[in-house]
């Protein structure tokens, strides 16, 4: 398959191109930074894209198989400044809606888009399960996701099909949360945030991969497709495990007032919410 990717330079994007690169797709990066993503994908073809602009895009999509956009500033990267969440929501919007316009303008299109979103989409969850007809929550992050989800859906008038890639917290020991979650612990200092009692909804890296896929092979999947490891656990459960495999103990709580002071506020919904 012809497959296109957007955003495809971080921690899962590099993961999944050398996936794809294994199983013989022919595979293109759309990247603000091509130059860096040359470093560490020699073989993939990179093509730069400002993340906002659809003018060079219907070249690239013209023809292709599938597009996956991961596109969107880092939810974790800087404190919560007006500014920094107006870049978060307008990196996702603009990408998204740049891509679906491009779309309308192949003549060959893609057979499927699916596009990036997160389990942040529900909201504060205290306690149940919500399942893909469960409606969007509240504040910031639930917003961020159904405004982008709602561009990525308009590609269905252009006879696309459209999967929502709600993703819980990617693990893997060498990248992404865990990799920084482990610090701690290393110091004997690890344990779960706040209460403990929030939900922590996550994935492997490599199920993450494997469903991506699935996903896009799969003709009769279609619509949000939550991707998180089965069966629910709370932030103190997993901390559990994590200290049982290090033989560490995980009883230190790092106070939620503390991480508010430090954090600001995205400590709720990132930290100290399910």
């Amino acid at each position: 398959m012809r497959i296109v990717i957007a955003g495809g330079s971080g921690f899962l994007g590099v993961s999944l191109i050398n996936r794809l690169q294994k199983s013989h797709h022919d595979v293109t990066l759309l990247t603000r930074s091509p130059e860096k993503a040359r470093t560490f994908l020699e073989t993939v073809r990179i093509e730069f894209w400002d993340a906002k602009t659809k003018d060079a895009l219907p070249g690239i999509l013209e023809g292709a198989d599938a597009v996956i956009n991961l596109t969107g500033e880092s939810i974790a990267a800087k404190r919560w400044t007006q500014q920094q969440k107006d870049r978060i929501l307008s990196s996702r919007i603009d990408s998204t809606r740049a891509i679906v316009d491009a779309l309308g303008l192949t003549k060959h299109k893609p057979s499927v888009l699916l596009n990036a979103s997160a389990v942040g989409f529900y909201g504060n969850v205290p306690e149940g399960e919500v399942t893909e007809s469960s409606p969007n929550g509240d504040g910031f992050l639930a917003a961020v996701c159904a405004r982008s989800e709602a561009e990525a859906l308009r590609a269905q008038e252009e006879g696309l099909r459209v999967v929502l890639l709600r993703t819980g917290i990617v693990i893997d020991k060498n990248g992404g949360v865990l990799r920084k979650l482990l610090v701690p612990f290393r110091f004997f200092l690890g344990g779960p945030t706040g209460s403990g009692r929030q939900w922590f909804p996550w994935i492997h890296l490599q199920d993450e991969i494997n469903a991506i896929l699935y996903a896009m092979e799969n003709d009769r999947l279609a619509g949000p497709l939550n991707l998180s490891a089965p069966g629910c656990v709370r932030m103190s459960e997993f901390c559990s495990a994590v200290g049982n495999i290090l033989h560490r103990p995980s009883r230190v709580h790092v106070p939620g007032f503390f991480l508010k002071a430090a954090l600001g506020e995205m400590a709720e919904p990132l930290l100290l919410h399910g």
